[in-house]
């Protein structure tokens, strides 16, 4: 991927160092997150994207400001890299008040309406038609907006996913449907669970154009996102997108993932981490060393770290805070 991969001045992630860094913040963010847990500090579930990382950086992250997100349970890269502040990510997982959702949240309902996060979802499958409401609005309003929306393999099979991709299809909205296919749903395999060789032949049902792709490869993710996106923004409807990832951790906090083999994440950690090979990648173009890159990572626990610190120096809400967001504040 070269420094300059896609000439489009809205893209952020047009920078490969600046790509890596952000795929660091979010695997040591998560990093963090789990030794709350495991010292008591954190409360509750999450699910870690640990192994993720490209399809987060390479699809949220080259978004505009003003473009949409809808994430899942599996939420936190998606976050980060569409620019959700990660020191209210700490403390809204910390319970504080200082949270993007004030503590209420937790997790996996992460939301922050200023750089478009319009929020993860605990129900699987639940995204698909929210993101086809929110590309319907800007459609409907002559904006340039259009909508990525994040799934996991396991939620092509909820009737949310067919009934959202037939209606983005008929009315040609701006929405892209991204399934980050790592394998296994909760703790079954794809194999399994469908009897096609690829989730994006299901596109073809509904006249929407399917693509499937390394989804740990950065270059591929960036340029295939940045394709659907500019094809929805000139009105030619949705793009469904299948990136074939793995999650290095269980479903969730609890799962002792006795349903895959030890040697299957050892191959995909070893040898198709998406960190790991954008690192080798920028080492073997000369514009990075290796010094360089463990100085970087360095730097981010260091910073992450004293903002953990901060946090939990945060307020926390107050009983009287229950009864905020619970209805309309302004007169309808």
């Amino acid at each position: 991927m070269s420094r300059n991969m896609i000439d489009n001045k809205e893209i952020k992630w047009i920078n490969e160092i600046d790509a890596l860094k952000k795929m660091w913040e979010i695997r040591i963010f998560e990093e963090m997150i789990q030794e709350l847990f495991d010292t008591g500090e954190l409360y509750g579930t999450m699910h870690l994207c640990t192994g993720q990382e490209a399809t987060a950086v390479g699809g949220a992250g080259i978004l505009k400001q003003s473009d949409w997100i809808v994430s899942t349970h599996r939420n936190h890269g998606h976050c980060i890299a569409k620019g959700t502040d990660i020191r209210s990510m700490f403390a809204e997982m910390l319970g504080k008040k200082t949270g993007t959702n004030e503590g209420k949240g937790g997790s996996m309902h992460i939301a922050d309406l200023d750089v478009g996060n319009l929020g993860s979802n605990g129900i699987v499958g639940a995204g698909f038609p929210i993101a086809a409401g929110a590309a319907l609005s800007a459609q409907m309003q002559g904006t340039d907006q259009v909508v990525l929306c994040y799934a996991g393999d396991g939620a092509t099979n909820e009737g949310s996913f067919h009934e959202a991709l037939n209606l983005a299809s008929i009315w040609q909205l701006p929405v892209i449907y991204f399934i980050e296919n790592n394998q296994y749903g909760m703790s079954s395999s794809i194999e399994q669970m469908v009897n096609i060789d690829k989730l994006s032949e299901r596109g073809k049902s509904y006249g929407i154009e399917g693509i499937t792709i390394d989804g740990n490869d950065l270059e591929a993710v960036t340029r295939t996102v940045h394709n659907a996106v500019e094809k929805a923004r000139k009105g030619d409807g949705p793009t469904l997108i299948e990136a074939l990832t793995y999650r290095h951790k269980g479903h969730s906090k609890s799962d002792k993932l006795i349903y895959r083999s030890e040697d299957e994440c050892r191959e995909w950690q070893e040898n198709n981490d998406p960190i790991f090979r954008l690192e080798k990648e920028l080492i073997q173009k000369g514009m990075l060393q290796e010094i360089d890159i463990r100085q970087l990572e360095i730097a981010i626990r260091k910073d992450l770290a004293d903002i953990i610190s901060s946090v939990k120096l945060d307020s926390e809400p107050t009983v009287d805070d229950l009864w905020t967001h619970v209805y309309a504040e302004d007169e309808v």
